[in-house]
């Protein structure tokens, strides 16, 4: 870290936090103009399903690539070429007319450029932050929030009123230039894995994998971040969809109001999440995930409420309630984990977790695109409870049988 600048830690969350905005805001427009999409290119709900899984698994396998160069390579520039490729990506896909040019564009070479992003984007906010690190993550969080929100307001008005296409073409076109302000402004960042051998290069991947499988905390960390991934892939790419089916909304409404509510409680349950671990995490680091399994405990009644809900008021006071929660849970989501992760290996850790997360998630638009016309969208979204509950239940496991015992081994090996 440049000690000539105390405020560059603030600084470098600023510029991540415009990264990850467009990161997510690029996912989302895409989801938002389905029914757009679904008549001009004419195609059916199962095969938008499949783009939306090819790009969930394409994320999915690049993960852990993303984490091992997060850990050996510079993060600033992993980072910057990152956000430089998923935008150019994005303005391309504007010029798609078949169902292959989507899967080409969107799916693979979008979701490819993203996957590097977060591995590298969280090893410099672990390196740059300690006493903070909850409460930065949570703020670099809420540009997920925002972004899922803004794209549900700007991206479904211009595709509404000027064509899909254009979404895409605003968006990535202002990722290229964010790309070229983070090459500029971001300061290159030695890390952990820079100075090893050729030949320690060539072990670096086994001791990674080993650092994360031989730890039983770990493992269920992860399998409960999947199941958090299962929910958000399946409400992002349908809820809007759902909305304008079964309120009939416009396309504009319907991308504001599915996002909107629930990512404003989600802002607001990240920020009290983070706050609050940071406080209890003096006394306990325990509490951090006491916090992250109440999130997913108290959010499952709402994501079944939110399917099944025949107003729109009570739908929104569900997708709330579902936000709030969730945010307590993500405001720890990487804190939990690096407790029981040697810092050289924490990008790889994010890398291998979400690979696991993503790949496993990765069939849920496809499915629930599938069971559509049989099973109906309503009971589909409900279902997704059922996964935060199962994730609860790891959280609870990890935490009464494992997380102190592998928390105290990641402090004397480090």
């Amino acid at each position: 870290m440049n000690n000539s600048n105390k405020y560059y830690k603030w600084e470098l969350l600023i510029w991540l936090w415009l990264a990850y905005f467009f990161n997510q805001g690029d996912r989302q427009i895409f989801n938002i103009a389905l029914p757009l999409i679904k008549a001009d290119l004419g195609l059916t709900d199962a095969q938008l399903g499949l783009v939306g899984s090819i790009f969930i698994l394409t994320l999915g396998l690049c993960f852990p690539f993303a984490g091992i160069l997060g850990d050996v390579f510079n993060r600033k520039k992993i980072v910057g070429y990152s956000l430089l490729f998923w935008s150019a990506a994005t303005f391309f896909t504007g010029f798609s007319f078949s169902l292959v040019h989507l899967i080409l564009l969107r799916s693979l070479a979008v979701g490819g450029g993203e996957a590097f992003y977060a591995p590298a984007a969280y090893g410099l906010i672990g390196q740059y932050h300690q006493r903070t690190r909850a409460l930065a993550m949570s703020i670099h969080q809420t540009s997920l929030y925002v972004g899922v929100i803004f794209s549900g307001a700007i991206g479904g008005y211009i595709a509404q009123t000027y064509g899909w296409k254009s979404a895409f073409f605003l968006y990535g076109g202002a990722g290229v230039v964010l790309a070229g302000i983070l090459f500029w402004r971001l300061q290159p960042t030695p890390v952990e894995a820079s100075a090893l051998s050729r030949e320690e290069h060539q072990t670096f991947i086994r001791q990674a994998l080993a650092e994360l499988f031989s730890k039983p905390s770990a493992l269920l960390l992860c399998f409960a971040f999947m199941c958090l991934v299962v929910v958000n892939v399946g409400y992002t790419t349908w809820m809007p969809t759902f909305l304008h089916e079964k309120f009939h909304f416009s396309i504009a409404e319907a991308g504001f109001n599915s996002m909107f509510y629930h990512h404003v409680f989600a802002f607001v349950g990240v920020m009290s999440g983070g706050f609050l671990s940071d406080k209890l995490a003096l006394k306990s680091a325990h509490y951090r995930l006491i916090i992250q399994c109440l999130g997913m405990l108290l959010g499952a009644p709402f994501i079944f409420g939110m399917g099944q809900a025949n107003t729109p008021f009570l739908t929104y006071v569900y997708l709330s309630g579902f936000g709030f929660f969730r945010g307590w849970y993500e405001a720890n989501l990487y804190a939990t984990l690096f407790a029981v992760i040697e810092p050289k290996y924490r990008s790889s850790a994010v890398g291998l977790s979400a690979m696991f997360a993503f790949a496993t998630a990765s069939s849920v638009p496809f499915l629930l695109g599938y069971l559509k016309p049989t099973l109906g969208l309503s009971n589909g979204l409900s279902a997704l409870a059922l996964a935060y509950v199962l994730g609860a239940f790891c959280l609870f496991v990890c935490l009464r049988y494992f997380f102190q015992k592998d928390s105290q081994l990641k402090t004397a090996e480090s």
